[in-house]
């Protein structure tokens, strides 16, 4: 998971880096709302830490800004604990809000309860794509993405088995249950290209959904 923290206190955002690390994490760290905003623009981000008291402006304008386009999960972290901060930190988009001072053991379960909220709502989120299976919502970088049901089956199929490899018969019974026998040799592999077409950034060097050959495809994640 790609954690941006964007917290001024140094130690205390070394703390967090410390208290959250693992081979499955990987941070970045800001101090200023600016290189925060540079940051969030270059890279795909899977959690946002965010304090509201940077020294160059306000997080709630930073949130603003990540909601205009993206649905990423952000924990607010900030010694403000009247109840109007938190308040309007959660109108303005955030998961959740924690005030200082707090435990990183809290912090730690925040975060694991937050990402199963996530995960309960059928929502994935990751490398800045958010796909709303139960609502039939698909964005990419907050840009919608309109998919053909054949598409969502697939991309449904991928996604909750990421990781691991699907054999092309199993896809192709999954997706066309209904006389998988008559369906033409082709018709995955037509599917997949449409599906990487829509999501990839280079679809002939696929990143995300990829093929093993003489087996079948996977989702890997970045």
């Amino acid at each position: 998971m790609r954690i941006l923290i964007i917290e001024d206190d140094r130690t205390l955002s070394d703390g967090i880096c410390l208290a959250l690390g693992g081979e499955e994490n990987l941070f970045t760290q800001c101090f200023t709302l600016k290189k925060a905003k540079e940051e969030f623009d270059r890279k795909k981000y899977d959690l946002l830490i965010l304090d509201l008291n940077l020294p160059d402006g306000s997080g709630y304008d930073f949130l603003q800004y990540v909601r205009s386009q993206s649905q990423v999960p952000v924990l607010i972290l900030t010694a403000n604990d009247r109840e109007m901060n938190e308040v309007m930190g959660l109108e303005l988009g955030a998961d959740d809000y924690v005030t200082k001072p707090f435990s990183l053991a809290v912090l730690r379960a925040r975060i694991a309860n937050l990402v199963r909220r996530r995960q309960s709502a059928g929502v994935y989120a990751c490398d800045g794509f958010r796909f709303s299976f139960s609502q039939m919502e698909y964005s990419k970088n907050g840009q919608e993405i309109i998919l053909s049901k054949t598409e969502q089956k697939l991309l449904k199929l991928l996604v909750e088995n990421r990781g691991q490899v699907l054999p092309r018969e199993v896809l192709t019974d999954r997706l066309w249950t209904d006389g998988a026998e008559y369906v033409d040799e082709n018709a995955l592999s037509v599917t997949i290209s449409r599906l990487r077409a829509k999501l990839e950034d280079n679809p002939s060097r696929p990143v995300h959904i990829q093929t093993v050959y003489g087996v079948g495809y996977l989702w890997k994640e970045e």
